[in-house]
Parts: C-alpha cells; structure tokens; sequence
C-alpha cells in the first residue's frame, strides 16, 4: 500500500504560558515538514494524551478549576477535535494517560498525588465514567524528589493482562491485575534506590520491558513474566555521556515497532540516544545520540511509518523533525525551531 503523503499528530502543552491547549499538526511526508494547524482543544494543562486504536477519540489528562483528572474528545475526519466529557478528582492534574487497544478501559498517574487511577469507558459514545479505581502507593527514596510517591507512568501490558505502574518517588515498577477496572497489586519491582523510573515500554515479543530512570538517566533492561506480571534485571545502561556533569533529568523512552531499535530522551544534555536491542537477550548496545536541537525535549514520537520522528523541546518551546533509516535506526535531522508553546507530548493518527 502506497505511503500517505501527510499525517496529522497532536501535541499536549503545559498551559501556564501561551499555550491555549491541545495544539495539532500536520507532517508532509513529501516536502519533509512540519506544520502547527491549530489550537485543536482548549483545556487546562493537557500534558499527555492517548489515540484510541480505532483512531476514533483522543484522551488527555487535564486540569481545572484546581481538580484534576481525563478529558476525552472525538477525533472528526480533518482530525479536529469536538469534547465528549471529563472526569475529575480533586486536587492536581495526572501526568500520564493511557487507553487499552479495545477502548475500554484508562488509567491515569498522578505525579503530585502519587495515585494511580483506573476508569471504564462507555462503548458507544468514548465517554470516560467516573473512577472505578485510585490507588495510593507509598514508599520513597533517597533522592531529595523522592520524599513521597511520584506516580509517572501507568499502562497496560502487551497482552493487556496486566496495568503497570512507575513510581519515581518510591523505586518501583508495580504491576496490577485490573478487574473490571477495579487494581489489584500483581507483583512489585524495585530499581536501585534513587534511580527514579520515569516511563517503561515493552519489547513487541513481550518478554523484555524497557524503564527509562529520571534521576539516574539510564535504561533498565527488564526480563518480563507474562503468567504472573513480575520483572528481573537484566541490564543498566547509561543514556548520557560518561563526562556529562550539568542536570540531566531522564524523560520519554520509545520502542520501534520490529523491536530493533530503543529511543531515549535527555533533559539537559537536550539530546536522544539511540540503542540497538539485541533480540535473543533483550540487552542494549549504545549507537548515538542526535540534539533535539532545543531545550528540555520532553517526548518525541515516531510516525506511524517510522521514517520520521518528532521530538518536543518544553523549555525552547519548538518541536524538531529528524528523518529515520528504518535499517540501522539512526536520525537526520530535518527541521528545527517549530514554534509551540511549551509542548510535553506528541501523537500521530494511524494512516
């Protein structure tokens, strides 16, 4: 099937500066460019989003009138977005959001409040219902951010069977089964203390998790037990240079889709390193690392044919375009200095 010549992606943005919301944008796969279209939704604080599978709805996080919680929209033909309805907790916005393949059920990390919350969606209409589940961890660690449970990240597995949790504040990797919604706490992994595991994905074979650490800015290689949800280590490998002494804060961490090739994004050294997976083991080898051309690259995404990837720089308020070999995985870059306000996440629509 013939590459389509553009694709539509979204971005989410911290709102307390310019940004009015949910920003889109188009890439033009012929002329190699990016473009912003619009403020695509006005809403409070809408860091992180989800695409449903179906690319029928997309879900943020969002924050107001000092509660904080997900909103959900319809995603329209030309990708403009109409609101469905939000469901909101008291007290500060989650961080993360996720949405399982059937659009069923989302889950929720709450950084401030160190929960995780778990919601079912109605089938017809993509409408979040009211929370069926909030979890508090508990636990910290010796870094000074790690006074208190810093949830970061909450997902499902591959198969879906389970919902995992990162904990930066407390060193943890928790795995929940979900019942109807309802988390119950499967298995626990604890990283070293003072890592601070920030994001994790799984290798597309479901044997191997990838968590990118904030605080210690390395990738912990993990051997993963589908039958009961629990992780060991397989593997710690830095994702700055050895001679980098400024502040670097570990940020996203992404897979591509034949299980090649990991991603991983610097805040500070302002860069993404690329690794090479090898299959049988699971473990990583260094290849390179590409400048996001900004500062503080929040996320970066690939397109949904991996040829390109976007990445988001928060502070510098641009987002770069890099070109991607499909073969060795290594980046060139396109474009740079792509003006929006202080953008967190980006996300493409399936072609």
């Amino acid at each position: 099937m013939a590459e389509k010549q553009s694709a539509i992606g979204y971005i989410g943005t911290y709102t307390n500066g310019e940004s009015k919301g949910i920003y889109s944008f188009q890439l033009d796969r012929v002329h190699q460019k990016l473009t912003i279209l619009d403020a695509a939704a006005h809403a409070g604080k809408p860091t992180y989003l989800t695409i449903s599978d179906n690319n029928r709805y997309l879900y943020s996080v969002v924050q107001e009138d000092g509660n904080g919680g997900a909103a959900a929209y319809s995603i329209g033909s030309n990708g403009a977005l109409a609101p469905i309805n939000k469901q909101l907790l008291e007290g500060a916005a989650p961080c993360h959001i996720s949405v399982d393949s059937s659009n069923q059920q989302l889950v929720t990390a709450n950084y401030h409040k160190g929960t995780v919350e778990s919601y079912l969606i109605e089938k017809d209409s993509g409408a979040i219902q009211p929370a069926v589940s909030v979890v508090e961890q508990n636990g910290s660690g010796p870094h000074e951010r790690q006074e208190k449970p810093h949830v970061h990240f909450s997902g499902f597995t591959p198969d879906e069977k389970y919902v995992i949790v990162v904990d930066l504040g407390s060193d943890t990797v928790k795995t929940y089964q979900s019942n109807n919604g309802k988390l119950v706490e499967a298995s626990c992994f604890n990283t070293k203390p003072g890592a601070g595991p920030r994001h994790i994905v799984f290798h597309p074979n479901g044997k191997f998790a990838y968590v990118m650490t904030e605080l210690s800015s390395e990738v912990i290689v993990l051997a993963y037990n589908q039958q009961n949800g629990s992780f060991h280590e397989i593997q710690t490998i830095a994702t700055i240079p050895a001679d980098f002494t400024e502040n670097n804060q570990g940020s996203a961490i992404h897979i591509s889709a034949d299980g090649r090739f990991i991603y991983a994004g610097n805040r500070g050294h302002n860069s993404i390193a690329l690794f090479a997976v090898d299959e049988p083991e699971g473990k990583l080898s260094f290849v390179e690392r590409y400048s996001t051309e900004g500062d503080w690259p929040r996320d970066f995404c690939l397109d949904p044919t991996e040829n390109y990837m976007v990445a988001s720089n928060q502070n510098s308020s641009s987002l770069t375009l890099f070109s991607r070999n499909l073969d060795t995985g290594k980046l060139e870059l396109l474009q740079k200095d792509v003006e929006v306000p202080n953008p967190v996440c980006v996300k493409f629509l399936q072609d």
